[in-house]
């Protein structure tokens, strides 16, 4: 699986989100941002990502993920202090 394989797989769970994937070997860092995730805490923001991945998961072909998932307004503030 490639960043940009990742990439579909979490547009068609997320279609309206902005996701950046990168990495490689198995090994990913995802930003999803989508104003879905407000009012959820970073946990339940994660096991949205995940429940896309699961079976990418336990195939090995997706060994390890770093999630940031944040809505569109935590994204700006964070953007303006070079997150």
């Amino acid at each position: 699986m490639n960043n940009e394989q990742l990439a579909e797989v979490l547009k068609a769970a997320f279609p309206e989100a902005e996701i950046v994937v990168t990495g490689q070997g198995g090994k990913y860092d995802l930003r999803i941002v989508d104003d879905q995730f407000e009012g959820k805490r970073p946990v339940a923001r994660q096991q949205a990502v995940y429940a896309p991945l699961n079976s990418y998961i336990a195939s090995g072909e997706v060994h390890a993920v770093t999630i940031r998932a944040m809505t569109k307004e935590e994204w700006r503030k964070a953007s303006l202090f070079g997150a």
